[in-house]
């Protein structure tokens, strides 16, 4: 299920642009009145003039809209000031069209004229109708209904950059990666999730070559979800639109400020205890402002150094009963969990948990796959070779919504 739904982001899209347009039209209508001294003859005057400028502006807001131009407030400034230009020169000029003035070079310079003049108050309006009136009530239709989780599980995930080549590498070399490979190794990833029961929410795609490892932008645990500040700066333009999509299911947001930075791929849930990992990607203050956003929801942060790998997640997971999975070369220090199990393959360090007896492996750990299914699991196991050459993993690429109660490991 994707989030939020086609049908509701139209919506948003049509009622907020038609609220900022008649706004913008009944403000200016009403300042012309007050500025001819109350003169009722004014009224439909100033209705007809800029009659015709509102509906353009609202044409411009809806396609703006419907585009995410209300997401943030810079680009909502942007989208007030085109409508308010485009709507004051189009209106203006089809409105004396209509009024039998033929089209000329002195038409072009009297609509012009009037950008200095009555249209600019227009467009200053519809500017502020935009900001006050549009973007408010785009999000409060977007947030009015959350988004319905048929199981109380849902995976978010997010689709691969036409980028991912580019991703960063700092604990391996770099190698090719085919991207049309990676398309469908993600596609078989979501289905699953799909097959074993979950939702699916899907973040709107994005440029950032990193962005398909969605698990850095967010960690969810306690009830809240903890919008992350990435240790890679480039990375953190990903966080917003994650909070848009969280936004749809209600959950408490909170969020690390700087100079803290945290990666969620650092994060590992297990019971009522999280473990960080401080490495290349989360440094100390991150892991002190997530320590006292969940002390409150009754959860302990244990501080993990990571050395060998880039963060805590790729070095270990843990199983539905809590036992911590490692591996020589990724692992600083087992003595740190009290349940640990070596598996025989650095890429079997990481599992999902899907459910009580299931969980989700690479296919490049077969024989760690063999070890968990002896020791009474159920493995489901995806080719995840292009990810891989990233330093991705299973972990990496959603996160994991679960009901409060839940109190297994939850990675």
């Amino acid at each position: 299920m994707l989030q939020p739904p086609p049908g509701r982001r139209l919506l948003a899209a049509l009622l907020s642009a038609a609220a900022a347009a008649l706004a913008a039209h009944a403000a200016t209508v009403f300042l012309f009145f007050v500025g001819n001294g109350f003169n009722p003859e004014v009224l439909p005057v100033a209705n007809g003039f800029f009659g015709f400028a509102m509906l353009v502006s609202f044409v411009v807001l809806a396609i703006g809209a419907r585009l995410g131009a209300f997401r943030r407030i810079g680009w909502t400034l942007l989208t007030g000031v085109v409508a308010g230009l485009v709507a004051a020169l189009i209106g203006t000029t089809l409105g004396a069209l209509l009024s039998g003035n033929p089209f000329s070079g002195n038409l072009v310079g009297v609509v012009a004229g009037t950008l200095v003049g009555v249209n600019l108050a227009f467009l200053i309006i519809t500017v502020i109708a935009a900001l006050t009136v549009g973007r408010p009530l785009h999000r409060a239709i977007l947030e009015s209904s959350p988004a319905v989780l048929r199981s109380g599980r849902a995976a978010l995930v997010r689709l691969p950059s036409p980028r991912l080549a580019e991703g960063a590498v700092t604990f391996q070399d770099r190698v090719p990666v085919d991207s049309a490979l990676a398309d469908e190794q993600w596609a078989a990833y979501v289905d699953a999730f799909r097959s074993e029961g979950w939702d699916v929410l899907e973040v709107p795609a994005s440029e950032g070559p990193d962005s398909v490892f969605v698990e850095d932008t967010v960690v969810v645990a306690g009830g809240v979800a903890v919008l992350t500040r990435p240790g890679a700066e480039q990375r953190r333009d990903e966080v917003d639109a994650v909070e848009e999509t969280l936004r749809s299911l209600r959950l408490p947001i909170e969020r690390i400020e700087e100079p803290g930075t945290l990666d969620g791929g650092d994060v590992l849930i297990i019971g009522r205890t999280v473990y960080v990992g401080q490495g290349g990607r989360t440094n100390g203050e991150g892991i002190r402002q997530l320590r006292a956003i969940l002390r409150m929801r009754g959860l302990t942060v244990v501080g993990v150094p990571v050395t060998k790998v880039l963060h805590l997640k790729s070095a270990v997971t843990a199983l539905p009963d809590g036992t911590v999975l490692g591996h020589p070369d990724t692992v600083d220090d087992p003595r740190i969990f009290p349940r640990y199990l070596e598996v025989p393959e650095p890429e079997g360090v990481h599992v999902v948990v899907l459910g009580p007896d299931a969980v989700l492996l690479s296919a490049s750990a077969p024989r760690t796959a063999e070890l968990l299914t002896s020791l009474g699991y159920r493995v489901v196991s995806v080719p995840l070779s292009e990810f891989e050459k990233l330093e991705g993993c299973v972990t990496c690429l959603s996160v994991r919504i679960r009901p409060l109660q839940d109190s297994r490991a939850r990675g």
